[in-house]
């Protein structure tokens, strides 16, 4: 018998006991053994459940009871996660986490804890939800050099960006919206200011390196400044806005970022909406991938947290070799990589000349129903090329990538 410890029991953590006794006759018979949730973990009560049969509020019982094979951490945060895992690892319990902010930050080092005691740490919900992409890089992608990984990592920035598109409403409008349906949190700062991004970004540039890649050091942009005028003239260029993770290895050079991107109708992930996700992989050999399907909720994300017990049972006394080293990957200085940029300004006389002397603009993109402004693009430059230019615009009232 595999017995299992799951760790919180908010929206994944009911997810996985669902999903498990759910699925269980064929979870079991995938393993060859029965499956048995014996504890779960978490501050509160819950009076009627059948959860609470189970329930405990001390982690030490998990950790001191030998015949817990796996523990699920769904808690989110990094402090009590962090503690709570490595504890488990070297107990010699292997662990599934949904986690990206434990991933992201501490990886490398419960990855080693993980090879040391035999064991392992799975985290395949911790970037695309229910999509699978950590496994695909490991296990799928090892013939080849990744020479880009891009994604819409985030349900509910896609799902704004989607809403502000189709129904021509302002950023709080919409984020109010998202709120109401569940889809933003009280606090959404994490989505719209791309800091989940981010951590996912991370976590997967970290896989594809193998070595450490630190969120902080990955220039983080979020979407409150784009407005209905942009998405009004990016449809004027048959463009759409998304936010965009990506890590792009260009002549040796690794660029890591997160921000709106606009982006045109060719593009693999124009066509992602409301709360789905993608990741878009390019390999020298493979060419183009993309993973697509729900980054987020309870029962995807669970799903793939589930996936990720089926794994650590068949590979008990088995550690499965993931190659990320706690050592520093130094990524290069966004300010070298090149594009072009979507600019919006002022539209008067003065405005448009000043693009003219400073960008060299020939062609303004105008649209009946943005009133006092236009747009242009610029050539392909470099990020501190172009940031020297912004400077001197005394009429911009807005800019975007493009890719």
């Amino acid at each position: 018998m595999a017995n299992i410890a799951v760790l919180g029991y908010g929206t994944v953590g009911s997810g996985v006991v669902e999903v498990i006794n759910t699925n269980k006759a064929l979870i079991e018979a995938r393993v060859k053994e029965e499956v048995n949730v014996k504890y779960v973990l978490d501050l509160r009560d819950f009076p009627g459940d059948p959860v609470e049969k189970i329930l405990v509020h001390d982690f030490d019982t998990i950790l001191n009871d030998k015949d817990v094979d796996i523990v699920v951490e769904v808690l989110g945060g990094a402090t009590f996660a962090y503690n709570y895992v490595k504890s488990a690892l070297l107990n010699g319990k292997s662990v599934a986490t949904s986690n990206k902010e434990l991933v992201a930050k501490y990886g490398a080092e419960l990855l080693a804890i993980a090879k040391e005691k035999n064991v392992n740490f799975f985290f395949e919900a911790s970037v695309g939800g229910g999509i699978p992409i950590i496994r695909p890089i490991n296990e799928c992608l090892t013939a080849d050099e990744i020479c880009e990984i891009t994604g819409i990592l985030n349900g509910t920035t896609n799902y704004i960006l989607t809403k502000m598109s189709k129904e021509g409403l302002d950023f709080g409008t919409v984020l109010k919206d998202a709120q109401d349906k569940g889809y933003a949190e009280r606090n959404p700062e994490a989505d719209v200011e791309g800091y989940d991004a981010c951590r996912k970004i991370a976590i997967l540039t970290s896989l594809v390196t193998g070595r450490q890649v630190n969120f902080e050091d990955i220039y983080t942009e979020g979407i409150t400044s784009i407005t209905p005028s942009d998405i009004t003239l990016a449809r004027k260029l048959g463009r759409s806005i998304k936010l965009l993770a990506s890590s792009k290895f260009v002549d040796g050079k690794v660029f890591s970022m997160v921000s709106p991107v606009m982006v045109d109708a060719d593009f693999p992930l124009y066509n992602v909406e409301d709360v789905f996700n993608a990741i878009f992989v390019k390999g020298n050999m493979l060419g183009d991938a993309m993973f697509y399907g729900r980054g987020a909720g309870k029962l995807p994300t669970a799903s793939a947290v589930v996936a990720d017990v089926v794994a650590a049972i068949k590979n008990r006394d088995n550690h499965l070799e993931v190659k990320w080293d706690a050592e520093k990957f130094e990524l290069s200085d966004v300010s070298e990589s090149k594009k072009q940029f979507f600019v919006r300004i002022e539209d008067t006389e003065a405005g448009r000349m000043e693009a003219e002397k400073v960008f060299g603009v020939d062609e303004f993109i105008t649209d009946e129903s943005v009133k006092g402004e236009c747009a242009f693009v610029t050539a392909i430059m470099t990020e501190a090329e172009f940031a020297k230019k912004e400077a001197m615009l005394t009429a911009i009232r807005n800019r975007i990538r493009m890719n």
